[in-house]
């Protein structure tokens, strides 16, 4: 969600900004816009893609000999999508110009106490509010831009990543953050800053991850980070191990379909050097300190938003069965306004593909208040939830750049059934033979996915029959009811089409009345400890003409008998299948969507990381 990329040094800013921008467009934005610092301060933006900007400045290449500038892709918040709410702002004088990510909450007293007060506003963004208010303070104040800035971050309320660019001083960027995510590249001579590493790995591997409420001054070839209180840090210096090429679509049309292709690599990463079914060794060395603490947790309760709060819903199934420890899933934009029961003791996973996500840190800090102990699961090393967790594991499913998310819901599942596994074999609530069983099960997902895969084809040529559909029903039972949640998600986020999905036995509790013969029923009947149930249930479609497509387990033919049309996977034990069986739903939405016209990486209105409220 709006992305943001800086560089000071010897090079020329515009295009490496330009080329950073294009690396965030993944986030989801609506307008872009760039500042640049040769003897004028020049803003230029403009509503629609980078591409519309690039167009707009069209053969201006005055600024070209800019080595210090700003850049920014904007999801509107506060103000329509347009040129004049379009970042980069001004100050009054134009003496300054900022970039911000995030929510500032108090804007309205702030913008009213500042009207008074002479200020003239041209758009309607909290973020203008926000460079007036730093100007207001430096020149009342006749003190630096830099204690101006920090003296604004006190009063406002909010979220914020902001970069900063002054007339007067041509070789400096002041940047900080509060909740949303900033990083600070390091090179020889020069600096880069960017809402994530994606803009920067093609110039540096080095890099300082901004903590809450610090302030980064770069000046005269140097960095220095403070605090609010103006108490100066020590900077953390991080070796990126992210590689340019990971980043780019590899000959694919679209990074969705790279990454859905990419998954039996991304699940084998998840599991490297950390399952051994042969010597029966399961280590996650990220939760070595507090294992203790969840093998004796009372209740685990987990938060997410979107796809991560479907893999959590699987992790519910799987903890309790095999832990026999009592979980909660709670939306994490829920659990923090419902005043939640936390004891102290209490664990909670938070799952997040970023690590950024808004929501989910506000859930970690409440929580953490009550004394509940924190495991982060996330994709993103050094990001924000990674931080704030006691322990935790990461995804190593490497970047996922498409919105919709693919590789991270099966490489969530991976890693929390790991996690379960190994509080269950600590535990003892499962025996060593069964533990051996399921790691050797695990070993086997990577190869098994690669068997679905090779369904593409027949999955294109299914989407093309359905691309059409107003509404679609997705329906499954047990560790399958997350997996039809998750796939009408996915239909809906990239194609447009209206789809629901629901436990299989609920149909007959209101959905039935929706079934006729235009109506398409996706279900996930593969052969479990409910497969006869939901076979009734697909009988219940077919008796009021509803088109059934069936996911089904390889040698199936009962189901075939009814279904229109059969997608087989393989066998694989029950907790497992979700990984499997989402798999033909993720390509099943590419296709659609795709047939319809629709932009499969950018959906409209959505952004990758939902660092605001």
């Amino acid at each position: 969600m709006c992305g943001i990329v800086g560089y000071v040094g010897h090079r020329e800013a515009y295009s490496i900004i330009i080329k950073g921008l294009k690396r965030l467009e993944y986030r989801g934005y609506d307008s872009a816009g760039i500042a640049l610092l040769n003897g004028n301060l020049n803003v230029y933006k403009k509503k629609g893609k980078v591409s519309d900007l690039e167009e707009f400045l069209g053969e201006d290449k005055h600024f070209l000999n800019s080595t210090i500038g700003m850049g920014h892709t904007r999801w509107a918040t506060h103000g329509e999508p347009n040129d004049v709410n379009a970042h980069p702002h001004y100050s009054s004088n134009k003496d300054l110009a900022i970039i911000h990510n995030g929510i500032i909450e108090n804007y309205s007293s702030l913008k009213m106490d500042l009207t008074l007060r002479g200020h003239v506003f041209l758009s309607d963004t909290d973020s203008e509010v926000f460079i007036h208010l730093i100007d207001d303070i430096r020149i009342n104040n006749n003190c630096s831009l830099e204690e101006a800035v920090r003296v604004a971050l006190s009063q406002v309320v909010g979220a914020y990543a902001i970069v900063i660019i002054a007339k007067d001083t041509p070789n400096q960027l002041i940047a900080a953050r509060k909740g949303s995510p900033l990083v600070i590249g390091l090179g020889k001579n020069e600096f880069f800053i960017a809402s994530d590493a994606s803009p920067i790995i093609e110039y540096t591997n080095e890099v300082v991850y901004l903590n809450d409420q610090e302030v980064a001054i770069i000046k005269d070839n140097l960095l220095t980070i403070k605090n609010i209180e103006d108490v100066q840090m020590t900077p953390y210096i991080q070796k990126l191990e992210l590689e340019l090429e990971a980043i780019e679509k590899g000959g694919y049309e679209h990074f969705m379909l790279k990454e859905i292709m990419e998954q039996p690599k991304s699940i084998l990463d998840c599991m490297r050097g950390r399952v051994d079914s042969v010597r029966g060794h399961l280590v996650l060395g990220g939760l070595n300190e507090y294992l203790y603490k969840l093998i004796n947790a009372e209740r685990i309760m987990i938060v997410a938003c979107g796809t991560s709060w479907h893999a959590g819903l699987v992790a519910e199934y799987i903890f309790e069965e095999f832990t026999r420890i009592p979980v909660e899933v709670d939306y994490a934009s829920e659990f923090r306004y419902r005043n939640p029961v936390v004891r102290e003791g209490d664990v909670l996973i938070a799952i997040s593909q970023s690590g950024e996500t808004a929501d989910t840190l506000a859930a970690i800090e409440l929580a953490k208040s009550k004394g509940a102990v924190i495991i982060g699961v996330c994709n993103v090393v050094g990001s924000s939830i990674a931080r704030a967790s006691h322990a935790g594991a990461y995804l190593h499913a490497g970047p996922e750049i498409g919105v919709a998310s693919t590789k991270a819901f099966t490489a969530q599942v991976t890693v929390l059934t790991m996690i379960a596994l190994q509080v269950a074999h600590k535990k003892g609530s499962i025996s060593d033979h069964l533990f051996r069983i399921l790691l050797a099960e695990i070993e086997s997902i990577p190869d098994k996915v690669s068997t679905v895969l090779k369904l593409n084809e027949k999955i294109k040529y299914i989407s093309s029959i359905y691309k059409d559909a107003k509404n679609v029903l997705y329906l499954g039972r047990g560790y399958n009811f997350p997996v039809a949640l998750e796939g009408a998600l996915k239909l809906k986020e990239i194609s447009y089409i209206h789809a629901e999905g629901y436990p299989a036995a609920e149909m007959k509790h209101g959905p039935i009345a929706l079934i006729d013969k235009e109506m398409p029923v996706v279900v996930i009947a593969t052969k479990d400890s409910s497969y006869e149930k939901v076979v009734s249930n697909i009988q219940e479609v077919r008796a009021r003409k509803g088109q059934v497509i069936a996911i089904v387990t390889e040698g199936d033919t009962q189901v075939a008998k009814m279904a229109d049309y059969t997608l087989e996977v393989p066998a694989t034990h029950e907790a497992l299948m979700p990984i499997v069986a989402v798999v033909p739903l993720q390509l099943l939405s590419y296709h659609i969507s795709v047939m319809r016209g629709c932009n499969v990486d950018q959906p409209r209105n959505l952004a990758k990381s939902v660092t605001v409220e």
